[in-house]
């Protein structure tokens, strides 16, 4: 598959501060990748690079094969600060000032604004607009010259419930039309309801890169309880189907190295003379291997 975007050992470093450490990796082309990390772990630095207003200490990056191209920038389009736009302006007179800086054609902000669903607000002020509103706005702006990637850094960062499904829903419809996109989050569930990929880091350095699929593709893990946890959590502990067994609150979670059906397990106990009370059979999380990958960092 087409790469848009690759990175060969990338590191920035403040002084004594290494903000990323060694990056590498690259993203083929109509994907959603998800930059996954706390505060601090080199999410912003590493999209400063790629888009020019950071200098790099070491490594580079190529975007759709060209090497620290500006023209290549003009195929991407990129929201990495909050929305700034004039205020007692309309949405729709403000997209034409960015058509006009970016040389694109402002025929299309009609077409923009409906993706972001923001059509029948054109008319209103700048001001009048919610924080969601001017997140949506701006993602409007970003897709006027119809880029080739968008990058989104924390697109849902300070909103309500209802603004961050609004923001999720207009990537799924982006990702949908072709247009590759990078986001940037700290938040493990937006990652993985909407990347196909996930480059995860900790203190500028990669832990994994690959896709959400495959990370979250163990055999997953039962939570059971019976009348007595003791015996119970002994019995699973002798089982070669668990790698691990441990109390979890009022329940036994125990985790699976193989596939195994919930029936079976509970005819299994039965015959050992355990009546289950509690017996669900949950897929990994994304944010349960997160845990495990950073557990030993901190």
């Amino acid at each position: 598959m087409e790469k848009v975007l690759e990175i060969n050992h990338l590191t920035k470093k403040f002084g004594k501060l290494t903000a990323v450490n060694d990056l590498s990796f690259s993203v083929e082309k109509g994907n959603v990748y998800g930059l996954l990390g706390p505060n601090g772990s080199g999410k912003s630095t590493t999209l400063g690079m790629i888009l020019n207003v950071v200098n790099p200490t070491e490594g580079n990056w190529r975007w759709f094969g060209q090497e620290h191209s500006t023209e290549s920038l003009k195929k991407v389009g990129a929201i990495i600060e909050r929305p700034n736009f004039y205020p007692y302006l309309s949405a729709e007179k403000n997209l034409e000032i960015v058509a006009q800086i970016k040389g694109a054609d402002s025929s299309k902000i009609d077409e923009k604004l409906k993706i972001v669903g923001l059509l029948e607000r054109k008319k209103d002020k700048f001001s009048t607009f919610s924080l969601g509103m001017k997140q949506r706005l701006a993602i409007a702006a970003a897709l006027l010259n119809d880029p080739y990637v968008l990058i989104l850094d924390e697109p849902t960062n300070g909103l309500d419930p209802q603004g961050i499904i609004q923001i999720r829903e207009i990537i799924q419809q982006i990702a949908a039309n072709g247009t590759t996109i990078i986001l940037a989050s700290h938040l493990l569930d937006e990652v993985e309801k909407v990347c196909s990929h996930v480059v995860i880091l900790e203190k500028g350095k990669t832990l994994y890169s690959g896709r959400v699929d495959e990370m979250t593709a163990s055999f997953g893990y039962f939570e059971i309880s019976s009348a007595n946890n003791s015996l119970l959590k002994q019995t699973l502990e002798s089982l070669s189907a668990f790698e691990t067994v441990k109390e979890n609150g009022n329940h036994i979670k125990a985790i699976l190295r193989e596939d195994l059906k919930p029936e079976d397990l509970n005819r299994m106990l039965f015959e050992k003379g355990i009546v289950l009370t509690h017996l669900v059979k949950r897929k990994e999380s994304l944010e349960n291997q997160f845990l495990e990958l950073t557990k030993n960092l901190n």
